[in-house]
């Protein structure tokens, strides 16, 4: 399977995008290659990306891609500069924009940022630099500008903030530098081809032009420490998702939701700390834990306060122990917890977990635990989430729900 990232460069409607085999998707952001549609032998093919207004993809996401057997192809926009960063990686570069990244000709993201309608379709309403950068060129080779007037219109439009660099800024800023006559030359030719003078889109459409072709990156053998990180793994455990009873559902939130609301969880935690020292994720030799326990710190301390592994969510087996409590119901009631979440953030535009003030994540807990402010700690490392305070920082996510949950109940007594 080809997965084609893809906005402004190409309109859906492009003929090179209806090929069989491809998968089309929206601009690439960050999460976006740890999801498990993406399996070792595919190619993926990064052209667009966002990163003003969300996350941008991270390089470790493709490194990890790249670590899982996936092809990766950099084109024309972030691609061509994710590209030019990992190639020595085994990322692989196509285009023109590509080579002059790696050239050192141009370095700034700006050169092929623009603009995007705010209608989901993608379409970009500002020129990137790149093309501009192009067009001069040709205009030069015709004959139309010569080389100083050509480089003095390029620094009149880089000084323009890229989101403010539209067809009417450029010619704005030709008419400033006395340059009519080619203003008129450009729009006469984007009149004869739309797509005159597009270098982002000839470079897309060479790059999955190259994946139909079964061209890809040689398949480079990285091993996980280049890219397993404790950002990543964070980054990975949040992009986790699974179908289950007919719902995606967040791993995390299904792991977390045990840790909260789940009385046998300790044992749950205990159990898998067992597991991890009979075998070890890094290979090593297994042990007893009691006897890992013993050469750590004498056997003194309850194993929960001496190791705090961060599970990784990717993995079946992890996944399998530690949700082994889960019920039908338990995920109903992530499913639940999710949506009044996402409710209060349309709600209230700005709003995030962390606004949750801690006292009530931390009565939350406390009466669910059964337990007084000296017991927190201890509890809260027992359940695998460390310490009270994060134990907090977890609940928060689901407050919302709870608070909606135990209104609802208490008006349906009131009603009785």
């Amino acid at each position: 399977m080809i997965h084609v990232y893809v906005g402004p460069t190409l309109s859906a409607s492009d003929p090179v995008l209806a090929a069989p085999g491809l998968r089309v998707l929206p601009p690439a952001r960050h999460g976006d290659l740890l999801g498990t549609a993406i399996c070792g032998g595919d190619t993926v093919v990064l052209v667009d990306g966002v990163y003003h207004q969300a996350p941008a993809l991270r390089h470790k996401e493709i490194l990890a891609a790249m670590g899982q057997g996936v092809g990766v192809i950099g084109a024309a926009s972030i691609g061509a500069l994710r590209a030019a960063e990992l190639a020595p990686c085994g990322m692989l570069g196509v285009g023109s924009i590509y080579a002059a990244y790696v050239r050192g000709d141009i370095d700034g993201d700006d050169e092929v940022a623009v603009g995007q309608a705010p209608d989901g379709e993608f379409g970009a309403v500002t020129w990137p630099l790149v093309n501009f950068r192009h067009v001069l060129q040709l205009a030069v080779g015709d004959g139309v500008l010569d080389g100083e007037r050509a480089a003095g219109l390029l620094q009149a439009l880089r000084a323009v903030y890229y989101p403010q660099r539209t067809w009417a800024a450029v010619r704005a800023v030709c008419r400033r530098q006395g340059e009519r006559a080619f203003a008129d030359w450009l729009t006469r030719q984007r009149e004869r081809d739309r797509h005159f003078g597009d270098l982002k889109r000839d470079d897309a459409i060479a790059a999955v032009r190259s994946a139909l072709d079964g061209i890809s990156a040689e398949r480079v053998v990285i091993e996980p420490p280049v890219w397993e990180t404790a950002y990543f793994r964070r980054w990975s455990n949040t992009s986790a998702h699974s179908r289950v009873d007919g719902m995606v559902l967040s791993t995390e939130d299904r792991l977390v939701y045990q840790q909260v609301f789940d009385p046998a969880f300790r044992e749950r935690w205990a159990a898998y700390l067992e597991h991890l020292s009979l075998r070890p994720a890094d290979g090593g030799p297994g042990l007893p834990l009691a006897e890992r326990l013993a050469q750590a710190c004498g056997g003194v301390l309850p194993a929960d306060r001496v190791f705090h592994p961060k599970p990784d969510l990717r993995e079946g087996q992890t996944v399998a122990l530690l949700l082994a409590g889960e019920t039908a119901e338990d995920r109903r009631a992530v499913a639940a917890y999710a949506d009044a979440l996402a409710w209060t953030r349309r709600s209230r535009p700005g709003f995030s977990p962390a606004a949750v003030r801690d006292e009530v994540a931390r009565d939350l807990l406390l009466g669910l635990w059964r337990c007084g402010e000296r017991e927190f700690d201890a509890e809260a490392s027992a359940r695998g989430l460390v310490r009270a305070a994060s134990a907090v920082e977890a609940a928060k996510r689901f407050v919302p729900g709870f608070l909606e949950e135990t209104k609802r109940t208490e008006t349906d007594r009131g009603g009785r």
